[in-house]
C-alpha cells in the first residue's frame, strides 16, 4: 500500500514493539507528528524540553530493556538532543532519535533552523542515518533498531528532512535486516573459555567485578549470582553494575573505584584473578590505572572488543554477550568441585568491618572494642546530634533505603546525592537503578525518572533521589509529570549548594569555595511543586524524616519531598585526583 514516508515510520515502530514515544513537535517535524494522529496505539509524552525528552527515553530503556524512542524537530529541537545521546552513548543504552530536518533543497544553505545533526552527533552516537531517499526510509528505521538494540546497545539517530516524510512510498515490512559490516553476532571462543575457567579454579584471591554489561544482558545476573555462589567469589560492583548482583548478597563488596568502599577497593587491590563481567574499567572505576589490580590476572568479559585492553591491560579476554560467557563457564564447571578459600574471605571480612560505609556497622579494633558510636538503627542520631537537628543526608538514605525496600526502581542525578544514594539504598535487582555515570549529567534524573514511571505502569515506585542544584537543570519536566500523570516520588536533598563541587574546592583546592552557593535565589521548592498540582512537604529536622518518607511512600501520584540535609557533610571515601584506589580518604 502507498503511504507518507512519516506514516512509514510509525509503522515500522509499531512492528518494532514500540508502545512510547518522547518529544516536542516543530516545523520540520510537523509530517511525522501529522502521521501520529493515526496511530493510537502508540502514546506520545509531550515533555518541556527536548533534553527532558531524550533523558525520559533513556530511563524508559533503563528500566524496561526496550529501546526508548525520540522525536525532534530540526536545528535547535535536534541540538537539545545531544546532551541525552551522548550519556546514552556513554551508558551503552539503546535510543532512536528521530529528527526532523529542512527540505532536501535547503540543506546546506543556511535555512530556517538548519543544523548539520548528522555531523554534530556523530561521535555520541552509535550510527546515524540521513534519509535522502524515500524508499529507502523503512529500511533505514529497521536498520537503527537493529543497531541500537544489538552488541553494545546504543544510541542511534535518523535524520529525516521535511519534503522525504511528506513523501509517499509503498510500504512493505520486511523482517529482514541486511547490513555490510555490522556483524553484531560473536562466536564465543571455547578455548578462552576453558583458559578462563582453569585460571578460576587456580585462584587464591579472586574477585569478580561486576559491571553494566551485567544487567544489560537478560539473564545474565542471576547466572553470574549462582556461578560466584559455587566459586565462592567475591564481588564488587561498578556503579553501572549496581542490581547485577545483590548489594546485600554476603559475597558482595559494595561499590568500588573514587567512592568505593574500602574493603571493595583493596580486595581488587591484593586479587591474584579479577573477573570483570560487563565493565569498561572506566578511570572512576580503576583510579591511577597502572596501580588497578597490580597482582591479579584479568579476565575481561565484554561484547564490546574495542574495551578489551583499552583502559587496563587484560591477561584473559573473552568478547561476547555476557549471559552467554557465563553460561559457557558454569558447563565447563559442571562436573568440578569448588576450591575454598577461607582465609581470602576472612580478609575481606576484616576489611568489611575495619572501615565500613558511615553507620553500617560498628567499628571495632584487633581486641574488639567499639572505637567510635554509630547511629543507633537506621537513621538514629549520632553522637552529639539531637532529633531536632538537621539530618545528615547519609541518614536520610538509610531511611529510604528501609521504607522503599529492594524493589523500587532509583533514579538518582549527579553529584554528592548520587554517591550517598549508590552507598545505603541497595540495589538487588537489576534496572533498579538509573543513574548518568560515564557523562555525569546534571538534569538527568527528574526526566529519566519520569521515563522509568511510564515503562512499567505502576508495577513498582519510581523514586528520584536528587540535590537542588540537578533538580533545577530540568525541573520544568514536573509539568510533564503532571500530564501523563506518572507517579514519581521526589526526593530532594537540599543542601544549599553544588556539594560535590564544593567538597572539591574544600579538599583540592585550598579550601578555595566560590561560586557554588545556591541558597540566594532558589525557588521554595514546595511551593512550585504545588503550583504544578504536585503536593509537597519540607522536612528540617532528624525526628521529622521516617514519616516524611512513608508519606512520600504511600502517596497514590507525584509527590515532593525537601529534606534539609546538614550543608557541610561530605563524601567519604573519595579517591585524590591522579591517585589509586588504594589511596582513598577514607574520613
Amino acid at each position: 500500500m502507498e503511504i507518507s514516508v512519516a506514516a512509514a515510520v510509525f509503522k515500522t515502530l509499531e512492528a518494532e514493539g514500540v508502545e512510547v514515544v518522547f518529544g516536542i513537535p516543530g516545523g520540520s517535524a510537523l509530517p511525522l507528528y501529522d502521521a501520529l494522529v493515526n496511530f493510537p496505539n502508540i502514546r506520545h509524552i509531550l515533555t518541556r524540553h527536548e533534553q527532558g525528552a531524550v533523558h525520559a527515553a533513556q530511563g524508559y530503556a533503563r528500566a524496561t530493556g526496550k529501546v526508548g524512542v525520540v522525536i525532534a524537530t530540526s536545528g535547535p529541537g535536534a541540538a537539545n538532543l545531544v546532551t541525552g545521546l551522548a550519556d546514552a552513548f556513554m551508558d551503552s543504552t539503546p535510543i532512536i532519535a528521530i529528527t526532523g530536518q529542512v527540505p532536501r533543497t535547503m540543506i546546506g544553505r543556511d535555512a530556517f533552523q538548519e543544523a548539520d545533526i548528522i555531523g554534530i552527533t556523530m561521535p555520541i552516537t552509535k550510527h546515524n542515518f540521513l534519509v535522502t531517499d524515500p524508499k529507502t526510509a523503512v529500511d533505514t528505521m529497521k536498520k537503527a533498531f537493529y543497531i541500537a538494540n544489538t552488541g553494545r546497545k546504543g544510541p542511534v539517530l535518523v535524520d529525516i528532512p521535511k519534503d522525504v516524510a511528506s513523501t509517499r512510498v509503498q510500504f512493505h515490512n520486511t523482517q529482514e535486516v541486511r547490513m555490510r559490516g555490522y556483524r553484531p553476532e560473536v562466536e564465543l571462543d571455547r578455548q578462552a573459555v576453558e583458559t578462563a575457567v582453569e585460571a578460576l579454579r587456580l585462584a587464591e584471591r579472586p574477585v569478580a567485578v561486576v559491571g553494566g554489561g551485567v544487567v544489560a544482558s537478560p539473564g545474565a545476573p542471576m547466572l553470574l549470582r549462582g556461578l560466584l555462589e559455587r566459586l565462592q567469589i567475591p564481588a564488587a560492583v561498578t556503579l553501572m553494575g549496581l542490581g547485577g548482583f545483590p548489594q546485600t548478597h554476603p559475597l558482595c563488596l559494595g561499590p568500588l573505584g573514587m567512592h568505593g568502599n574500602y574493603a571493595a577497593n583493596r580486595a581488587v587491590a591484593n586479587a591474584d584473578l579479577v573477573l570483570a563481567v560487563g565493565a569498561r574499567f572506566g578511570d572512576r572505576m580503576t583510579g591511577q590505572a597502572s596501580r588497578f589490580a597490580p597482582h591479579a590476572k584479568i579476565i575481561h568479559i565484554d561484547i564490546d572488543a574495542a574495551e578489551i585492553s583499552k583502559n587496563v591491560t587484560t591477561q584473559l579476554p573473552i568478547v561476547g554477550d555476557c549471559a552467554q560467557v557465563i553460561e559457557a563457564i558454569w558447563e565447563m564447571l559442571k562436573t568440578d568441585s569448588c576450591r575454598e578459600r577461607p582465609e581470602w574471605l576472612q580478609q575481606i571480612a576484616a576489611w568489611q568491618s575495619k572501615h565500613p560505609f558511615w553507620g553500617e556497622r560498628p567499628q571495632r579494633d584487633a581486641a574488639g572494642k567499639a572505637v567510635r558510636t554509630e547511629p543507633a538503627g537506621p537513621g538514629g542520631p549520632v553522637p552529639g546530634q539531637q532529633l531536632h537537628d538537621p539530618p545528615l543526608p547519609q541518614q536520610v538514605l538509610q531511611v529510604v533505603n528501609e521504607v522503599f525496600g529492594p524493589s523500587a526502581i532509583v533514579a538518582t542525578d549527579v553529584g554528592q546525592h548520587q554517591m550517598w544514594a549508590a552507598h545505603y539504598v541497595k540495589r538487588d535487582e537489576p534496572r533498579t537503578w538509573i543513574s548518568s555515570m560515564g557523562l555525569g549529567t546534571m538534569g538527568f534524573g527528574l526526566p529519566a525518572a519520569l521515563g522509568a514511571a511510564i515503562g512499567v505502569k505502576g508495577k513498582r515506585q519510581v523514586l528520584l533521589v536528587t540535590g537542588d542544584g540537578s533538580f533545577q537543570m530540568t525541573l520544568q519536566e514536573l509539568g510533564t509529570i503532571v500530564a501523563s500523570r506518572a507517579p514519581v516520588k521526589i526526593l530532594l536533598m537540599n543542601n544549599g549548594t553544588l556539594g560535590l563541587v564544593r567538597q572539591l574546592q574544600e579538599l583540592f583546592c585550598d579550601n578555595r569555595v566560590h561560586n557554588v552557593d545556591l541558597r540566594d535565589g532558589s525557588p521554595d521548592f514546595v511551593m512550585l511543586a504545588r503550583s504544578y498540582g504536585i503536593p509537597g512537604i519540607r522536612v528540617d529536622q532528624l525526628q521529622q524524616v521516617r514519616g516524611a518518607l512513608e508519606a512520600l511512600r504511600d502517596n497514590d501520584g507525584p509527590m515532593l519531598l525537601d529534606v534539609q540535609v546538614a550543608e557541610g557533610e561530605k563524601v567519604f571515601p573519595i579517591v585524590p585526583p591522579g591517585a589509586a584506589n588504594t589511596d582513598a580518604i577514607l574520613r
